[in-house]
């Protein structure tokens, strides 16, 4: 781990305390059923209805793992570089009864064997933390058996450009979208490093890992908003926010 990414890392295990200081809310939230996106439930269910075994690459708070294993995963297994949030995310899953399990460790770098899952699941705030986009996506193509899949919903790579301006749409002078890194000045990530990987950027470098690309869908709408309510401009249905991208294994 370089210099960079241990300051990111040391960042969001100061943020995670998050998922720990807010645990019975996430609790209830998770026996609900956890949080996917209508659309990701609409592109996973047929992956799902095979009863996959799915690593979650930056899995964060778990949420996202229970409601995988109601969808129909048979396991999940978490990766996420903050021990807090690990920590919590597998409290939570021992607490549900959930098939979760979690470990630290970095990704790229996941301690699996090689093609030993059917579905690596990712994104929601993931990618940006990648300092080699080729690496990530050959370390998802080591981990996935023959077949398996690769599904990330992800913030648009445009969205580091929008202001959150309420009056009209604006793109930030100091952010490029062929810049090579931004500093991250809202929360979670608040003073971390991140990388700007284009859309250009991520096709290739799955395709170059040997996966084939078999869904890329833009949305207008983001997958996060701040819960102080704010409506940005950038968020009313004229700009790419959010993205779905669904790729194989061939067999």
């Amino acid at each position: 781990m370089d210099e960079v990414v241990r300051g990111n890392r040391v960042v969001w295990e100061r943020a995670s305390g998050k998922h720990v200081r807010e645990y019975d809310e996430l609790l209830a939230e998770a026996r609900d059923g956890g949080r996917l996106f209508a659309r990701e439930e609409e592109l996973l269910g047929p992956l799902l209805a095979d009863r996959p075994v799915v690593v979650h690459f930056q899995s964060g708070h778990g949420l996202d793992d229970v409601a995988l294993v109601n969808g129909g995963a048979s396991r999940v297994i978490g990766v996420d570089y903050s021990s807090v949030a690990a920590g919590a995310a597998q409290r939570r899953a021992v607490e549900l009864g959930v098939a979760c399990r979690y470990v630290v460790a970095e990704v790229p770098g996941v301690p699996m064997k090689d093609g030993s899952v059917d579905l690596v699941y990712t994104g929601k705030g993931a990618l940006i933390w990648m300092r080699d986009i080729g690496a990530w996506a050959r370390d998802v193509a080591r981990v996935l058996r023959p077949g398996g899949s690769l599904f990330v919903y992800e913030a648009h790579p445009t969205v580091p450009l929008w202001t959150w301006d309420e009056d009209e749409p604006r793109i930030r002078p100091d952010r490029s979208y062929f810049a090579e890194t931004n500093i991250n000045d809202t929360f979670p990530g608040n003073g971390a490093q991140e990388w700007q990987w284009n859309l250009g950027h991520i096709v290739t470098a799955i395709t170059a890992a040997g996966l084939r690309l078999d869904v890329l869908e833009e949305y207008a709408e983001p997958f996060w908003r701040p819960a102080d309510g704010t409506k940005a401009a950038a968020w009313s249905g004229r700009l790419p926010n959010s993205y779905a991208l669904l790729a194989h294994r061939p067999a």
